[in-house]
């Protein structure tokens, strides 16, 4: 089991680290849905949007400017890969915490139902 477990492992990082550059720049459905109607214009330098959409109605999340925003390292697209790989790493971390959590809960086993208690 644990030789599964490294190889899923593994797999993830190299598809989080590696194909996560190959991913489209392109707004995601829920964007893409909310954009309708609207035109994208750059205006020195800033995209700004243009006509109705629900899009527009939108504000910046408190933590656009963190870290890891966009799928990047501070913003920077060629550190996609290593966001990707944190993420991974991220979401392991979580995981294995939470299985350990449930793996020590007390047993719920009825006390003298042992192999000896059976009726004299």
């Amino acid at each position: 089991m644990p030789g599964f477990l490294l190889a899923f492992a593994a797999s993830a990082v190299l598809v989080a680290g590696v194909l996560s550059y190959a991913a489209s720049s392109q707004p995601d459905g829920l964007d893409a849905t909310t954009q309708r109607g609207c035109v994208t214009v750059e205006v020195g330098g800033v995209e700004e949007l243009r006509g109705e959409c629900v899009a527009q109605n939108a504000a910046e999340h408190r933590l656009a400017d963190s870290a890891l925003a966009d799928y990047a390292i501070g913003g920077d697209e060629a550190w996609v890969g290593l966001a990707g790989v944190l993420g991974v790493a991220v979401a392991f971390a979580v995981l294995f915490t939470v299985v350990r959590a449930i793996g020590r809960r007390p047993s719920t086993e009825a006390v003298g139902t042992g192999s000896d208690s059976g009726p004299r």
